[in-house]
């Protein structure tokens, strides 16, 4: 098993070896973002596309940290990542796209208030873990590799893991009272 540290050393969106596409961004209540992701073969050519399109729509969208596979129409368990310069990271592994990732240790639960590109006038606060690790397989690739972070970027990875199990962070706060209207448009 291979840690992604030090994968993410030799590997970069320019390996995937094409400029991505910017795709529409689907908002709720769009089925495909209730639908439980595929997984996917990640060096199967439409995938790793995929993986250009998430990173490309990712970059022209003002305050995007995360966006997975559902978020742009495809039922899949893949999603791309930056945290890079957010104010609340501590922990940061640049931008990477992450295929068929599972949870395999989470710890240390809080509360934090959470936005989504899907769900453009609510944010939320939801509970999750701030000690994280998950494994998957970078894309163009066929080795798992494993990740270990903490704080902000542990939270925006469960909140595009959960997109692609079909889940919203609407599902995941406490009740009405912990939802409150957007204050800033990014």
């Amino acid at each position: 098993m291979t840690r992604l540290n030090e994968v993410l050393a030799s590997w970069s969106p320019a390996q995937l070896g094409l400029v991505g596409d910017v795709l529409e961004v689907i908002r709720a209540p769009h089925p495909v973002l209730a639908t439980d992701g595929a997984e996917v073969d990640p060096v199967d050519p439409v995938m790793v596309a995929l993986a250009a399109d998430l990173i490309a729509t990712m970059r022209v969208s003002p305050g995007c940290v995360g966006l997975a596979a559902p978020q742009v129409g495809v039922a899949a368990q893949m999603f791309a990542l930056d945290v890079t310069g957010h104010p609340k990271t501590r922990t940061c592994h640049g931008v990477f796209v992450l295929c068929n990732a599972v949870v395999v240790e989470a710890s240390r639960q809080e509360k934090g208030r959470e936005g989504c590109m899907s769900v453009p006038d609510l944010t939320g606060d939801v509970k999750r873990a701030t000690r994280l690790t998950v494994r998957g397989v970078l894309p163009g690739t066929t080795d798992p590799v494993t990740l270990t972070t903490d704080a902000f970027e542990a939270r925006a990875i469960q909140h595009e893991l959960d997109h692609c199990s079909g889940k919203l962070f609407l599902d995941r706060v406490a009740g009405a009272h912990a939802l409150y209207p957007r204050k800033v448009y990014l």
